[in-house]
């Protein structure tokens, strides 16, 4: 994980520096999906620390992840995907060439996050239970919107072959300690993981309102969706 940290690291300095991904967000916020409400007088900075704490969120996530399958001997069944999580920041796949900054790590970050959804959901419709107790959906949504189309859908894509490859051999779910796992925590859900790993259970999403709320402002319009506001 120092790797990909020190990568955050630098990206974080390049954007104190340049303020590339500000600017970026500066120019294209009137473009934003509507589903995305900000303060008004700080949207740009709420956006920048959101995508921030997102990108941080995966290192942390794939340490936990890594402890928490190791504890219950069944780390051999998380290591492809979360190698390959590993792999998004240290090195990426071609489609995200021509990034810098915190716009690259926002692209590899939404890699890295929607495998590790699309594996949740994978297990959760073999064994009706996630493998981790993490829902990223609403903040990957937001990124998805961040990022925008097509380019987003092409890292979706990306991250569909990932799975398969991942998820090629299914007699993981058949294998003893694998089933003993994932009935432990069907019937007792995922306190422990939770209080030793509180990355678990981390809400991004309360970065942006959602709501109808009077104190904040929706400071976008609907945009056509072949439209793509950071690429």
């Amino acid at each position: 994980m120092d790797a990909i940290r020190k990568t955050i690291q630098l990206a974080k300095a390049h954007e104190a520096k340049t303020g590339h991904l500000s600017h970026l967000l500066s120019d294209e916020i009137p473009k934003l999906h509507n589903a995305i409400r900000l303060p008004e007088d700080r949207a740009v900075e709420t956006l920048v620390d959101f995508i921030t704490r997102y990108i941080e969120h995966v290192p942390d996530f794939v340490e936990a992840i890594s402890h928490v399958t190791n504890q219950a001997n069944v780390f051999e069944y998380a290591e492809t995907f979360l190698r390959i999580a590993k792999d998004y920041f240290l090195h990426p796949p071609e489609v995200v060439d021509g990034h810098v900054g915190m716009d690259a790590l926002m692209d590899e970050a939404y890699l890295a996050h929607r495998l590790m959804e699309e594996i949740n959901d994978r297990f959760i419709g073999y064994c009706g239970t996630p493998l981790a107790p993490m829902d990223m959906t609403r903040s990957n949504l937001i990124i998805h919107h961040l990022i925008g189309e097509p380019f987003a859908n092409e890292l979706d894509l990306a991250v569909q072959y990932s799975v398969e490859l991942c998820m090629s051999k299914e007699k993981v779910f058949e294998h003893e300690l694998f089933q003993r796992y994932l009935e432990e925590h069907k019937q007792h859900g995922w306190n422990k993981e939770l209080e030793a790993w509180p990355c678990l259970a981390d809400d991004l999403s309360i970065y942006l309102d959602f709501s109808n709320a009077a104190n904040t402002v929706n400071t976008v319009d609907e945009v056509d969706s072949s439209t793509s506001p950071l690429h």
